[in-house]
């Protein structure tokens, strides 16, 4: 065993040696390499902690949402409709919700307004007070104490008081929020007392969700059914869609690195082959000028990857990915500013390396093989 490390050692110190009179060709490839591993990594890494951080955001979100249908379009839900829901068993709470969106001409950004639950004491608001999504106090360059004002394309209009702005830690979703009173919601869209954009439903047993949505489709048959399950698979098709899209539209990238390293691999240099004839000549066997030249592909193909991993890794959870922002996370206007939190797919990373390092470590194989089997007075003439 140690005759096999020290022989392995002796490889790596010529395959370092030989390396560096290529210094040039080798950087330049090295270079490439780790930009394309930065940029694929980046949109995995990126995808992975924004799935994350939508499930954990929506962990207090109702569990079951009926939303009023008419003509196959959404309509108001009337108070009616959820006294139908008080009696059901297994949902303790259910509650009438009020939002709706706001385009904001001055600054070219939809808004959502929303009234706060009566459950969240945290967020309890008087008439003409408003708390604000960071998203929002940047645009509008709004801080707690100061007003902001809101048109409604029906005339009413707001004038309210910024009590809070919420955590960036919730940025994903409430970055264009503005959540008002229910007097004051009801006067800027002219909605009667009885009127609610949907309804929310608590279940006491995750176990029972799906029956609990069923109950409720038999009660309400003008209204669609949503459960917490089904809006976070959206988020979930939503974010891979994107991802995929950036993937496929970076496979022109690694085609295109793929044809440089089997190119690189098999068109060796006049010099790469006088060497090679050369270490035949003093005595040196196939298997080990095979070895050589993958121990050369490990260090290129190695390094590169671990160097563009800890790039990507950087750009997103310590840059929050601003070359990706525009496309993954979806906003026209306000994007939000998100510190993700580190999620990492272990799949995606072990094939992202399967699809970047070896068939470029297979690309050497083969014409190694053919110029250290050939005869060595042949090979450097």
């Amino acid at each position: 065993m140690q005759h096999w490390f020290n022989r392995q050692r002796y490889l790596i110190d010529y395959t370092v040696a030989a390396m560096a009179r290529q210094r040039s060709k080798n950087l330049g490839l090295w270079l490439i390499y780790t930009a394309l591993i930065f940029v694929l990594a980046s949109v995995i890494l990126l995808g992975s902690a924004l799935r994350r951080e939508a499930a954990q955001v929506f962990q207090g979100s109702p569990d079951v949402v009926a939303q009023g249908l008419r003509m196959g379009r959404h309509d108001m839900s009337r108070a009616a409709d959820i006294e139908k829901l008080q009696a059901l068993r297994g949902a303790p709470r259910v509650e009438g919700r009020l939002w709706g969106y706001l385009y904001d001409t001055s600054t070219a950004a939809n808004y959502t307004l929303q009234v706060p639950s009566p459950q969240e004491p945290q967020y309890a608001l008087q008439d003409g007070e408003a708390i604000i999504g960071e998203g929002v106090a940047r645009l509008r360059n709004v801080s707690v104490g100061r007003s902001i004002y809101l048109v409604s394309p029906a005339g009413p209009f707001l004038n309210l008081k910024v009590k809070a702005i919420l955590p960036e830690a919730t940025a994903l979703v409430s970055s264009d929020l503005v959540l008002v009173s229910d007097v004051d919601f009801r006067r800027f869209f002219q909605l009667r007392p009885d009127e609610f954009t949907d309804i929310a439903v608590f279940v006491r047993n995750p176990k029972e969700i799906t029956k609990v949505s069923e109950k409720v489709t038999i009660a309400l048959r003008q209204h669609r059914v949503i459960t917490k399950e089904d809006v976070l698979r959206t988020y979930e098709a939503v974010f891979s869609w994107r991802e995929g899209l950036l993937l496929a539209l970076l496979s022109g990238a690694v085609l295109a690195f793929g044809i440089l390293a089997f190119d690189k691999a098999s068109g060796l240099s006049a010099q790469e082959k006088r060497d090679i004839g050369i270490l035949k000549a003093i005595g040196w066997d196939t298997g080990d000028i095979v070895r050589m030249k993958l121990w050369e592909a490990m260090l290129i193909s190695l390094t590169a990857f671990l160097a563009g991993f800890a790039l990507a890794y950087a750009h997103v959870f310590f840059f929050s990915a601003p070359l990706l922002e525009a496309v993954l996370k979806g906003w026209s206007t306000l994007y939000p500013r998100v510190a993700l939190t580190p999620s990492i797919d272990g799949l995606q990373i072990a094939t992202l390396a399967l699809l970047t390092v070896l068939p470029y470590l297979a690309a050497i194989v083969v014409p190694v093989w053919r110029s250290a089997s050939a005869d060595p007075d042949a090979v450097m003439r």
